[in-house]
């Protein structure tokens, strides 16, 4: 589950590609507005265990193989979004963004122990690019 089927494998940018499977499965599945809550809420819970339990079997904080964060954080970037292409490709880059640049609280977050460090800086940055998503949308009227 940490690895996400064995994708966090994959030998250039693991975490992108994490993201991008996940961008499309959940631009490709029809869900509702409470589906994609419980989706993005199960994934959260399931991954902080599952990530808490591969980070002590691999013996190492929060290695690159597991993408289950990314998974939740993408999940959380689109939440609130209409589910077009254009909506899911931005929210896409945003997240990417502030996945690996770890703006505050972000950077600070990820010390944390076990699965709740692997997964809340992730958790974080999907929510910043959700916001800016929303906030592009209200202030400038950006269509979806």
């Amino acid at each position: 589950m940490a690895t996400v089927g064995g994708v966090g494998y994959a030998p250039i940018a693991p975490g992108t590609v994490a993201s991008a499977v996940t961008a499309i499965f959940l631009w490709l599945v029809p869900m509702s507005s409470a589906g994609r809550v419980v989706f993005a809420l199960g994934v959260t819970l399931a991954g902080t265990w599952a990530a808490d339990v591969a980070e002590r079997a691999m013996a190492r904080k929060d290695p690159g193989a597991i993408v289950i964060d990314e998974v939740a954080g993408m999940a959380l970037s689109v939440l609130l979004l209409p589910m077009t292409a254009v909506a899911v490709g931005v929210a896409f880059l945003l997240f990417r963004i502030f996945d690996v640049v770890k703006p505050y609280p972000c950077n600070a977050l990820q010390r944390l122990p076990g699965g709740v460090g692997v997964m809340i800086d992730d958790v974080v940055a999907g929510l910043y690019a959700l916001g800016v998503v929303l906030v592009a949308r209200a202030v400038f009227g950006v269509p979806s």
